[in-house]
């Protein structure tokens, strides 16, 4: 079993015990740690998910810039989608896309595609090698490398950061 992996499952399976019983009693603390522990040597005798993930404090630091830059793209996303749906009359170009990843990691790759489809007017239907074809409300350009700037990079350039 991997050190990496086992702490990452840990930790995360730590939160989420807090965040279930959002108690800081010490008896709800050691049953948590105690069951994160149990559930992450059973879970990750084989676990490769957490490889290309960075355990430093910039990693850290990274990925909670990410949580804000993607609340951002989210709630701008959310607004536009928003106003199209008030305004009827403003034009749509529906139509699907090919961008690129330079993403490595399995795991930064699907928290990339995931990004993509949880912001609405985009969803990602498919990814074969470093392509990703996303279905796009406002097709702005066709072009790989266009599109890829304005749908991929403003979330590839962080995520990079903290995975590969």
């Amino acid at each position: 079993m991997k050190l990496k992996s086992f702490i990452v499952s840990f930790i995360i399976l730590m939160i989420v015990w807090l965040l279930l019983t959002s108690s800081f009693d010490l008896a709800y603390l050691i049953t948590g740690a105690v069951v994160s522990a149990i559930l992450s040597l059973l879970l990750c005798k084989r676990c490769t998910i957490f490889k290309g993930m960075k355990l430093n404090p910039m990693a850290l630091v990274y990925t909670i810039i990410y949580l804000f830059v993607f609340i951002f793209e989210l709630i701008k996303s959310n607004l536009d989608v928003a106003r199209r749906v008030l305004s009827p009359s403003l034009p749509i170009n529906p139509g699907i896309v090919e961008v690129k990843t330079t993403l490595k990691s399995p795991m930064a790759r699907m928290i990339l595609t995931n990004s993509i489809t949880l912001t609405p007017g985009t969803l990602t239907i498919d990814m074969v090698d470093d392509s990703i074809f996303i279905h796009w409300i406002d097709v702005k350009s066709t072009d790989k490398t266009e599109a890829t700037e304005k749908i991929v990079k403003r979330f590839e350039n962080i995520i990079s950061k903290i995975y590969d």
